[in-house]
């Protein structure tokens, strides 16, 4: 890449950065993570690519989901298995209904930082920073837990190593072995309230896997029915952080960013000028935009000829996030300028961050029938632009908590309060991010059926 480096970035303009009260103890926490190892190889980096690569194509589908912000709180095996496992088991609904292969990205192992709409907040007449993130501040409102902390972002690092060891002996040592997976889904369809219309797809999946199993196709002995692959990915919010886990490949000289396999752009740093754009063009990783209704055709072209100039299939995620009553009036316009320019991309949906509200309770929620139009909105504009709807992305966490409103289960808004944990946006709980999973599947199916 001509005139880029690791640290060109620090010549671009940057939003969304902590002020450190203590430069000198920053510059010592960057130079030691320097030092610590990888979290992530260049090669696993490279076979997200190739299996993004056959995305942008039609040939499979991505998956990405997890928490909207990791916290060192609720840190424990406990969340990164549920988490894992209903990751597992909405791929699994996908892939059988969808008859195609599901790419698996969790927001996981890095997701701990947030952009805010305003650098500080009041409460109660008094201002204090706002909570950016558990690797930058804590969320107590108080002064001192306010005051950005170099020192988490050592904290963060270590967790994350702790968070990929266990999510790589889930996907390896036999939990995810197919028909565990599956055994969970018949639990989910067993007791939903809509478990008749899930149960047709639970059936045929079980006949599936008697028939292999006759044919002597098993767990013992064919690898891939007890194992798999999550990659993990976060938003690079932090480049000084991304920097320091910024690594030369031994085999091919590129760099790439070792914090994740897949970071993305938020769509409020996404300046052509700024510094995330600067940074990411850089990194081999395969790499994400959000794109709000903001987003205007000649900027999206720009934007992605920035982070992917040569046109390489698998490089660059596109992440709608426009909001139910916007999708199918601003995205086609998009959609359609950039299949016109050939530019290879996948179009993912993000059906989350564009129907946030405030309940009368006060809690900040989403409703799940304005994920589900959303969602809906999305692979209909890709149809009648005859492009590929190529993913979705969710946030959402294994803990039975009520965030969002709706869903087969009908968590009201004043059933808000009941379990309402989350330090940043509402999450799809286990229960409705597979609801959703089932309705998805119908909808990729039609799909790849046309």
């Amino acid at each position: 890449m001509e005139n880029w480096s690791p640290d060109s970035w620090k010549n671009n303009p940057i939003l969304q950065q902590p002020e450190y009260p203590d430069s000198e103890a920053v510059r010592q926490v960057e130079t030691e993570l320097a030092k610590m190892p990888p979290l992530v190889f260049a090669g696993e980096v490279r076979s997200l690519h190739q299996q993004l690569a056959d995305v942008t194509a039609g040939k499979a589908f991505l998956l990405q989901g997890g928490d909207c912000a990791e916290s060192f709180a609720e840190f424990s095996a406990t969340n990164i298995r549920d988490t894992f496992k209903v990751l597992l088991q909405m791929a699994v609904v996908m892939t059988f209904a969808g008859s195609c292969p599901v790419v698996k990205v969790a927001r996981i192992a890095g997701q701990y930082a947030k952009p805010r709409s305003a650098g500080t907040e009041v409460i109660d007449g008094v201002e204090l920073p706002s909570y950016r993130g558990d690797i930058i501040n804590d969320i107590s409102f108080e002064a001192a837990a306010r005051q950005p902390d170099p020192q988490r972002l050592i904290r963060a690092y270590h967790q994350a190593t702790s968070t990929l060891n266990l999510m790589r002996a889930f996907a390896q040592g036999g939990f995810a072995d197919l028909h565990k997976v599956h055994q969970w889904n018949q639990g989910f369809v067993q007791q939903s309230p809509l478990g008749e219309k899930y149960q047709h797809l639970a059936d045929q999946i079980d006949d599936t896997l008697a028939f292999m199993e006759a044919c002597g196709i098993s767990s013992d002995s064919v690898p891939q029915l007890r194992e798999t692959t999550v990659y993990t990915s976060h938003e690079a919010l932090l480049l000084n952080y991304e920097q320091a886990l910024t690594r030369q490949d031994s085999l091919t000289n590129r760099w790439y960013d070792c914090s994740a396999h897949m970071l993305w752009i938020g769509d409020r740093t996404r300046q052509l000028d700024g510094a995330h754009i600067e940074f990411l063009r850089g990194v081999e990783n395969p790499v994400g935009v959000k794109v709000g209704p903001s987003m205007k055709p000649d900027e999206l072209i720009r934007l992605i000829d920035a982070l992917n100039p040569d046109n390489q299939p698998g490089r660059l995620t596109l992440i709608s996030r426009m909001g139910a009553d916007n999708i199918t009036e601003i995205l086609p316009e998009l959609v359609r300028r950039v299949k016109a320019e050939g530019r290879e991309v996948v179009w993912s949906s993000d059906p989350m961050h564009g129907n946030t509200i405030k309940a009368s309770s006060g809690y900040k929620t989403r409703s799940v029938n304005s994920i589900l139009k959303e969602m809906k909105g999305f692979f209909e504009v890709h149809r009648a632009e005859g492009t590929y709807a190529g993913g979705v992305h969710f946030e959402m966490t294994g803990q039975n908590v009520t965030e969002c409103v709706g869903g087969a289960y009908q968590i009201t808004e004043e059933g808000l309060a009941d379990r309402y944990h989350t330090h940043c946006d509402p999450r799809l709980n286990a229960d409705q991010a597979l609801e959703l999973a089932f309705l998805i599947a119908d909808t990729l199916k039609q799909a790849r059926q046309r």
